[in-house]
Formats: C-alpha cells, structure tokens, sequence
C-alpha cells in the first residue's frame, strides 16, 4: 500500500477504475471531469484517450489543486477507427460482429497532476477476437451486458472466452486503468 503526500483524487466516474484503484490505495476521492468526449475531426484513437485523460486530469485538478489528481480515459479502436460504448443491445451486437475476427486495439491512457506537473501514460492492449456466431454473441451480452464498456466487451469477466489471445503488458490496462504504470507514478510521487 503506497503512502501519499497529498489526497488523491480520481477524475473519472467510472466503476470498474475505482475498483481498480481500491487494489492500491483504500481511501481517495472521486470527482466527475466535465470535459466533452467527441472526437475531433480525423482524430486517431490513441491521441483520443490521451487528450481526453489529460483534459479530465486537469479539469479536476483545477478543482483540487492540493491533490493529486488521476485522469483516464480508454478508446477501443478497430482498424485505426474509434469504438465507443454501445450503450444498448442492438448496438452491442453490431460492435461484437464487426469485431468477430479482428483484432481490437485499447489504448487506457492515464494523467496524473500533483504539485503543477502532469504525468502521462498509455498503455495498450490488443485483443484478437475469435469468429464469433451470432448465437454466441447474444449469449454473451446476456451473461455480461457490458453496454457501458468500449467496445461491448467485459475482458474481466465472461468476455475473455470471446477471445484467441490478449497481448498486454499489464492485465488490468484492458479494463481502463493499468495499474502497474499507474503504481510506478505514485512511487515517484512519493520518492520525490
């Protein structure tokens, strides 16, 4: 468990990174960045989650300037195109059809702030897909309904047997905040 010299802050709403984040630290705030997610005009999926990351980072942080703030953000990208959330079943199938086969890029990218410096990461995971039969699909979005995670895949959970292999450097990276990265940062933080 690491020791901080400040509260930390994580700017992010989302369940499954402050999960993540109780594996290392059991008390930090939460505060919900109010920054527009729509992607800018041929803006490559990977420079996607790093701006977002940065601009939640720094959104909260001028909310909690005393803090240390963790921005993140994660963009799933198939063929160089951006993969949001599909928020609802039918839009949960197409995204799991058109992944059937290919290979699903998440690009998790992170930014912490403390004390004026920003300390930005991403990490990346690719996913190969398995030929996956419209029957299997459905069975999967029944078991996991994972309409609030990109690319409609739970990788934690029953969506790994969606898969033929992961490549990653860092398991939970593929789930939005790789805490190995992550763990390396705070213990400069700390050592600094």
């Amino acid at each position: 468990m690491l020791k901080l010299p400040a509260d930390l802050v994580l700017g992010s709403t989302s369940i499954y990174r402050a999960n993540l984040l109780r594996r290392l630290l059991p008390i930090f705030g939460i505060a919900k960045p109010e920054v527009d997610e729509t992607p800018l005009a041929g803006e490559p999926p990977k420079a996607l989650a790093v701006r977002l990351a940065r601009e939640k980072c720094l959104a909260v942080s001028t909310k909690f300037p005393a803090a240390i703030v963790i921005g993140a953000d994660q963009v799933a990208d198939r063929n160089g195109i951006s993969v949001g959330k599909a928020y609802d079943r039918a839009n949960a199938i197409i995204d799991l059809q058109n992944s059937s086969g290919q290979k699903l890029y998440f690009h998790s990218a992170v930014c912490v702030h403390f004390r004026g410096a920003f300390y930005p990461f991403v990490d990346t995971t690719i996913c190969h897909f398995r030929s996956l039969s419209t029957l299997e699909i459905t069975a999967y979005l029944d078991a996991d309904q994972p309409y609030d995670c990109a690319g409609s895949i739970k990788t934690e959970s029953f969506g790994i047997t969606l898969l033929e292999r992961m490549e990653s450097n860092d398991p939970t990276g593929v789930i939005g905040l790789p805490l190995i990265a992550l763990s390396r940062v705070l213990r400069g933080l700390v050592a600094a």
